[in-house]
């Protein structure tokens, strides 16, 4: 210690001086608080919108713009025409667009395909004994290999570029709200409670984003509302930091054919090769799902065996109705929705709220539900009063209370007629059966399953092939963990309805729609095995057709058969007619007319084979009749016996459409009867 009291060493100051002098402390950054745009985040997190690598962004680009084009013709009950181009683009030809000379190689070691001359000798000598074992084998009969060894050197290859365009006849945009429709993440029409087939307000935008990440070229958008004289034409492209339409061109053209609808061209870079199949299948199952649609789909290239045009045609005019907008039910809402309700309603007090902002809360209801809130509530208390904790009471409540379930009336599904003439139209199958449920709930939103099961077809591979579509729209990818995938492996017992699960070509075709889809993942690509109630609606739906054929299938084993038995029995009537014939030739040698052993119809008979009226051949013609006659017998007893309950009843329905067409159409699941005044 030392004289000041002090405990410290003497050495101990000194160390610390030279530590000081030696490391000097560096003064700390301070943090900056940033943010990011709507347009910015989902253009770092771009697989959230389907746009994981080049393939699946071309894939996603065209699902976007079909089903945005599909949504507008629907919503004003037109039926769509819909038009699908992908225009492969050279690297030449997109230098050009974009004003950039090509450049030939200088460095070849730069790039990440160049290989060098010692493993190009490797890569050879390797080919060259390939080659020749397969020529060895070739020679002994051997079985040969694919030459899947024989790889080039390795490289990420050139960017392929497409130019996507989608034209319909649907609704068309309004000309001043096309920048912020497009350029604008996060902005649209499809933020209400309906049934749709997007919500995130992406789609298009994410193209958008996706073109100016890849290419850098705007996208340009023609659109035409019905009865307007004049075409608008937009070419724009996104500002990703402020999230703001940068609009190049926005002009009004003439519009001489009177056109109406929606010409939306971006390009991007894609995958055409490896993404060729998922397009195509999603193209082949929108035409399952929606019949009164007419799809053109065009691929062009420079080398004219790659181009193709594929058409879809319409089957039908026989439209779904278009979804309807409902309000919240109470058991599916939170403390913030609750909080935007009441700021957007236009009701003055607790009531008139509980009424008109919420489904299947009467009156009478709205008023009981008060009471049981306390003393601090009152029929007549001003709904923009309520404090944060009274929202929380009326949450509590929604949650406790019982209410019931909403109707189905605002969903739109496909219905049983369509899907059975969209599976027909694409699959051409032996047999065919469908199915709808009545609506059910979860979690406050009604929901409808439909399901359609096909056995045989066109270009139907062994086994069970599942179609998935949810709101009326396919769903391709992440299919193992799907709660349809899963039930139909796993749930349903297909040896019991006499199908072979292994064999036959079994089609499953289930839809669901709902104001919720409760998809897993901001892919929106499957829905969880999670949901009881949608787990059960699943299955129940696909027994009911497997029922169906079921009792199809009996019928037709039956009559398999009956043509066995009836094949059988045409065998044995040459030697059951040579047999008889003998034996009633013998009795007609040993028959005496003046002492007859046998009188009436016995001695006639024996006269008539002795006169030789009545031969084999005779004997062959009745048989044959009688066989004829006893299976046709058989069919017809066990038609009066099963016919009544050979297949359930279906219901038909009596609706008129909207909009200027005069006619009433009967709907049944298996056909439509247009009533023509």
């Amino acid at each position: 210690m030392d004289a000041n009291g002090s405990s410290e060493s003497p050495e101990e100051p000194k160390k610390a001086k030279r530590g000081k002098s030696k490391t000097p402390q560096k003064k700390a950054k301070e943090s900056v608080l940033t943010q990011k745009s709507p347009a910015e985040f989902f253009a770092e997190n771009k697989n959230i919108a389907g746009f994981d690598n080049p393939g699946k962004s071309l894939y996603t680009t065209v699902r976007e713009l079909v089903e945005n084009s599909l949504d507008s013709a629907e919503s004003i009950s037109e039926l769509p025409n819909i038009e699908i181009t992908i225009e492969e683009i050279n690297k030449s030809k997109f230098n050009t667009m974009i004003g950039l000379g090509d450049h030939e190689r200088v460095d070849e070691e730069l790039y990440d395909d160049f290989e060098s001359t010692k493993a190009r000798e490797k890569r050879l000598a390797k080919e060259a004994r390939f080659q020749e074992t397969q020529a060895k084998n070739a020679a002994l009969g051997k079985k040969v290999k694919e030459p899947s060894v024989m790889k080039g050197p390795k490289g990420r290859g050139e960017a392929s570029f497409f130019r996507v365009t989608c034209k319909d006849n649907g609704r068309g945009m309004p000309h001043d709200d096309i920048p912020n429709m497009f350029g604008r993440v996060l902005s649209g029409t499809k933020y209400g409670l309906k049934q749709t087939r997007g919500k995130f307000g992406l789609g298009a935008k994410m193209a958008l984003i996706w073109s100016k990440m890849s290419t850098g070229l705007p996208i340009e958008i023609a659109s035409a509302m019905r009865g307007q004289n004049y075409i608008s034409f937009c070419r724009l492209d996104i500002d990703i930091h402020r999230n703001i339409p940068h609009v190049h061109l926005h002009e009004k053209r003439e519009n001489m054919d009177q056109w109406h609808g929606a010409e939306i061209q971006v390009i991007i870079e894609g995958n055409w090769t490896t993404y060729r199949s998922k397009i195509l299948h999603y193209m082949r199952q929108m035409a399952v799902i929606t019949p009164y649609a007419q799809f053109l789909f065009r691929f062009i290239s420079d080398l004219a065996d790659k181009n193709m045009t594929i058409r879809f045609a319409r089957r039908t005019d026989v439209m779904p109705p278009v979804p309807l907008e409902t309000k919240h039910h109470p058991s599916a809402v939170d403390l913030l929705l609750i909080k935007r309700l009441i700021a957007e309603t236009s009701k003055q007090n607790l009531l008139q709220f509980l009424q008109h902002e919420f489904v299947n809360i009467r009156k009478s209801y709205a008023e009981r539900l008060i009471g049981e809130m306390g003393p601090d509530f009152s029929p007549k208390m001003h709904v923009k009063s309520l404090t944060s904790q009274q929202i929380v009471r009326i949450h509590q409540l929604f949650r406790q209370a019982k209410f019931d379930d909403p109707s189905g009336d605002c969903l739109s599904p496909a219905g049983e007629y369509n899907l059975r003439l969209g599976i027909i139209k694409e699959l051409k199958p032996d047999m065919v059966a469908t199915h709808a449920s009545s609506p059910q709930v979860f979690e406050g939103h009604p929901f409808i399953v439909e399901a359609g099961i096909s056995l045989g077809g066109k270009d139907v591979r062994q086994g069970l092939n599942i179609f998935r579509f949810a709101n009326r729209i396919p769903l391709l990818f992440e299919q193992g963990a799907d709660v349809i995938t899963r039930t139909a492996l796993k749930r349903i017992n297909w040896s019991s309805y006499k199908i072979n699960q292994m064999q036959d070509k079994i089609g499953v075709f289930v839809s669901i729609v709902s104001t919720k889809i409760p998809f897993k993942g901001t892919g929106k690509e499957y829905i969880g095995d999670d949901i009881t109630e949608i787990s059960s609606a699943v299955k129940s739906a696909i027994k009911q057709c497997c029922l169906q054929l079921k009792s199809k299938i009996m019928k037709k084993l039956q009559a398999r058969e009956r043509q066995e038995r009836k094949r059988n029995l045409f065998r044995y009537v040459p030697d059951a007619s040579r047999a008889v014939m003998e034996v009633l030739e013998e009795m007609a040698q040993h028959h005496e007319p003046k002492r007859p052993r046998y009188d009436g119809e016995d001695g006639e008979l024996l006269r008539k084979v002795a006169s030789q009226d009545i031969t084999e051949m005779t004997f062959r013609e009745i048989l044959s009749h009688h066989v004829e006659q006893v299976d046709y017998e058989m069919a017809i007893e066990y038609a009066t016996q099963s016919g009544a309950s050979e297949e359930p009843r279906e219901a038909v329905y009596l609706s008129s459409l909207e909009g200027t067409h005069d006619f009433i159409d009967f709907h049944s699941p298996v056909f439509v009867f247009r009533l023509i005044p």
